[in-house]
C-alpha cells in the first residue's frame, strides 16, 4: 500500500460486531497538492480544511420467510435513521445465512422478482427425483440447490449514500431472495460510512 507523502495512513472500518459501534474518527488528511492537473490542487484560494469519516455498523433483524424474492428497501431504509449523517457514504449489506441472497433490481413489477426465482429454479433445480444431482441434501431437496443460488447471487449489495438516502436508480430496489421452504429469523449486517 502507498501512501501519499506527510499523509498518515487512514484508519480501517472497526472490527465487526452485532453491536453498534461508536463512530471512527480517521486521520484528517491536509490539502494535498495535485500532479494532475485536471484536480483542484492546494495552490488555489482554497484553504486546508480536514475530513473526518466516520463509521456505524449494526445487526437487523427480519422476520423468517418462506421461499422467494422480498424486496427490503423500505424496511432497511427504516432501520437506519443513521444514513440521515452523511452526505455522500457508501452503504453495505450483507446477509448471514447460507441459504439467501442479496440483490438491486427493478422494484417496481413484482414478475421481476417471481421470473429471477424461475430462472434460478431452472439453472439450479432440485433433485425430485433422488437422482443423486447433489450429496449435500442434509436438510431436505432444497439444501443444496439453495445454498447454489446464493453463491450465485451473493450476499453483500453495496449502495451509494447520496444527501442521506440510499442512491438507488429511479426503479431500484434491494430484495432478498430466500432459497428454502421454510427460513428461520434472517440476520444482515449493515455498516456504512462516508
Amino acid at each position: 500500500m502507498t501512501f501519499l507523502p506527510n499523509t498518515p495512513p487512514l484508519t480501517h472500518p472497526p472490527p465487526l460486531h452485532n453491536v453498534i459501534t461508536p463512530p471512527l474518527n480517521c486521520h484528517p488528511r491536509e490539502s494535498i497538492q495535485s500532479p494532475n492537473p485536471l484536480l483542484p490542487s492546494s495552490s488555489t484560494n482554497q484553504s486546508p480544511t480536514s475530513k473526518t469519516m466516520s463509521w456505524f455498523q449494526k445487526t437487523l433483524t427480519l422476520s423468517p420467510s418462506s421461499r422467494g424474492s422480498y424486496l427490503i428497501t423500505d424496511t432497511i431504509t427504516s432501520s437506519l435513521p443513521e444514513l440521515a449523517n452523511y452526505r455522500v457514504g457508501l452503504l453495505t449489506l450483507f446477509i448471514q445465512h447460507t441459504s439467501c441472497a442479496l440483490s438491486l433490481n427493478e422494484n417496481w413489477d413484482s414478475d421481476v422478482r417471481a421470473d429471477m426465482s424461475d430462472s434460478l429454479d431452472r439453472i439450479v433445480p432440485e433433485d425430485h427425483k433422488h437422482e443423486g444431482l447433489y450429496r449435500h441434501d442434509a436438510e431436505g431437496k432444497d439444501d443444496m440447490p439453495a445454498h447454489i443460488k446464493s453463491s450465485l447471487v451473493g450476499v453483500t449489495v453495496t449502495i451509494p449514500i447520496v444527501e442521506g438516502r440510499l442512491g438507488l436508480g429511479t426503479w431500484q430496489g434491494g430484495f432478498s431472495p430466500s432459497f428454502f421452504f421454510s427460513l428461520s429469523y434472517t440476520h444482515y449486517l449493515v455498516w456504512g460510512g462516508g
